[in-house]
């Protein structure tokens, strides 16, 4: 398997020289925690086994979101917490995205613009869900942001799961909706994006006046039980954006992977000079610190007890699940599962492991 990693390293020089002037402080932070990740400059930790003793040193991963060999457990530890709100209703999958002629303008402005995006597609679902036509209460949905097509073009849109139904607190009283069918499509359009335009206007962006109304896409499909779109949308939260298997060629300076097409679903070739397949794939790094998944009304986590009360509704058992745990590390003498006794923090010396063991023992 090729490693992005490798690709790094190895096309790093060009790619500075190419895109260095257009790089933002999070893609810097991203390569250099991908480049270090599971080697010592990302620090190390001390494992024991307590049958034999035996002691080792072990690289630990880098965490960085980015990174397509970290995040695994991260991944399902949202998924659990995430199916133990499943209700037994029908689910929605809601994909509302952003025109090309507003891509320079969210390319230069992600913060401010993904906020505005996250903003206008919640309340444009929840109008249509307080509307008495439609369902006449709150509803709960979950919100990921992506910011890439399948061939990794920038592309920023966001996926809603959304339950088909709404409560009224008051009356204690849940409405569903009748058969598979949620919302209009030509309904979420026009809110979608006379709220989306209002929003970036207020802060201050110059939005262009001319798009298509046909550029202004919101899909409403049917999802079944929504725990297929759950891991669906798991397995595109905290690997990047693309999997290091789907990276089939490294030859003579050009990098091929596959990426497959949404309506034949056959999969398809690109080929590409390394320094802009790093491009293709850093671009999609989000601004530090900024929150990507987003669950609203009765699906956020300070709303717990009104969760609680529909599950009452509905005659409903949540998933009782164990949380996922960490794999462990094997002794390579006996096999037993290493425990870890300390940790060494990049650029650190190590002590002496003698020390280190009788400090944590």
């Amino acid at each position: 398997m090729i490693r992005l990693s490798d690709l790094l390293l190895q096309y790093r020089q060009a790619f500075e020289q190419t895109y260095g002037n257009r790089l933002l402080p999070s893609q810097r932070q991203a390569i250099n925690a991908t480049v270090a990740c599971r080697t010592p400059d990302a620090g190390e930790m001390i494992v024991q086994c307590p049958d034999c003793g035996r002691f080792e040193w072990r690289p630990k991963s880098c965490g960085n979101r980015n990174c397509p060999g970290c995040q695994n457990h991260e991944t399902s530890v949202w998924l659990n917490r995430q199916q133990s709100k499943l209700l037994p209703v029908p689910y929605f999958l809601v994909t509302f995205t952003v025109p090309a002629s507003l891509r320079k303008l969210a390319w230069h402005h992600q913060r401010v613009f993904f906020s505005c995006l996250f903003e206008a597609s919640a309340d444009t679902l929840r109008a249509l869900a307080g509307n008495e036509k439609f369902l006449g209460g709150t509803p709960g949905m979950t919100g990921v942001l992506h910011t890439n097509s399948r061939p990794l073009n920038f592309h920023p849109h966001i996926h809603y799961i959304v339950p088909a139904g709404a409560i009224e607190p008051e009356k204690r009283l849940w409405k569903r909706s009748k058969g598979k069918y949620l919302f209009p499509q030509h309904m979420l359009n026009s809110p979608f994006r006379a709220k989306l335009v209002m929003l970036l206007r207020e802060k201050g962006l110059v939005v262009p006046d001319v798009f298509s109304d046909k550029d202004w896409v919101v899909k409403c499909i049917y999802a079944g039980s929504g725990a297929p779109a759950l891991k669906y949308l798991a397995r595109y939260l905290y690997r990047g954006v693309i999997a290091e298997k789907r990276i089939i060629e490294n030859k003579d300076g050009q990098v091929t992977f596959l990426w497959r097409e949404s309506k034949t679903k056959k999969w398809r070739r690109k080929t590409m000079p390394g320094e802009h397949f790093l491009w293709l794939v850093l671009q999609h790094t989000l601004p530090s610190g900024f929150r990507r998944v987003r669950d609203y009304g009765f699906l956020h986590g300070n709303s717990r007890r009104l969760l609680t009360l529909i599950q009452l509704l509905l005659h409903a058992r949540p998933a009782q699940t164990e949380l996922p745990k960490r794999p462990a590390f094997k002794c390579p003498d006996c096999g037993s599962a290493m425990a870890i006794k300390g940790f060494r923090c990049p650029g650190s010396s190590r002590s002496p492991p003698a020390a280190l063991l009788h400090q944590h023992n």
